[in-house]
């Protein structure tokens, strides 16, 4: 059995720029500033880690307190935010879980970023959450790089089944979910459907490499 767990922004979605948005109201509606993450970079970050870069980026002490009043405010702006008309699935994506589900019958789940709500949120208007039951969010660690471990003794006791790292491919669109991934021997499809290039892509240790999650020929390499 394989345990295939996937990224949501730039990997499966784009939010058409909610996220960003929601961040930024958070900040005007605690803080009173506007705008605070105009030109920052975001991505494979987790929200926690986002908040507090931004917050030491301003000059402010980034303590768990108004860290958690921001992620309070966040969500409920991002509630209105998903709501737009520039959301989308990536291209390849339905098709690619419903194979994964249907087919393989794999057990599928989430290792992103965004804290648990967060990622509900924006994966509800799409119907995707029925096919992710668990996996490890920006709210189990700001530190991508411990996720993997959280989302595989999630999925072991779910199944009351071990498994094992080797047994893991993580699917996603940036560096950071190639590297939150290969120091624990999982495997990696990296998706150029975000803001990295395949060249990029390729410079990294990622199994895979490809433009979409519609080239299923490539992908299935390693997913036997």
């Amino acid at each position: 059995m394989k345990l295939i767990l996937f990224d949501i922004d730039g990997t499966l979605i784009s939010a058409g720029g909610a996220g960003t948005r929601s961040l930024n109201r958070a900040f005007s509606e605690v803080l009173g500033i506007e705008n605070a993450f105009k030109n920052f970079e975001m991505a494979g970050k987790t929200d926690i880690q986002i908040i507090k870069e931004g917050l030491t980026f301003l000059g402010i002490k980034p303590s768990m307190p108004l860290v958690n009043k921001l992620i309070d405010s966040y969500l409920e702006n991002l509630r209105m935010e998903i709501n737009n008309n520039s959301k989308h699935l990536k291209p390849g994506v339905e098709d690619f879980i419903k194979f994964i589900y249907y087919e393989l019958r794999y057990p599928m789940g989430l290792l992103t970023g965004n804290v648990e709500r967060g990622a509900r949120i924006k994966l509800e208007p799409f119907g995707l959450n029925r096919f992710f039951p668990t996996g490890a969010f920006g709210s189990d660690h700001e530190d991508r790089n411990q996720l993997l471990p959280i989302a595989v003794e999630r999925f072991s006791k779910k199944f009351n089944y071990y498994i094992d790292f080797h047994q893991c491919i993580v699917v996603g669109d940036t560096p950071r979910d190639v590297a939150c991934a290969k120091p624990y021997g999982a495997k990696v499809i990296a998706v150029a459907t975000g803001p990295y290039t395949v060249e990029d892509l390729k410079k990294t240790e990622a199994d895979i490499v490809v433009e979409n999650l519609s080239q299923t020929n490539e992908i299935l390499k390693i997913l036997y």
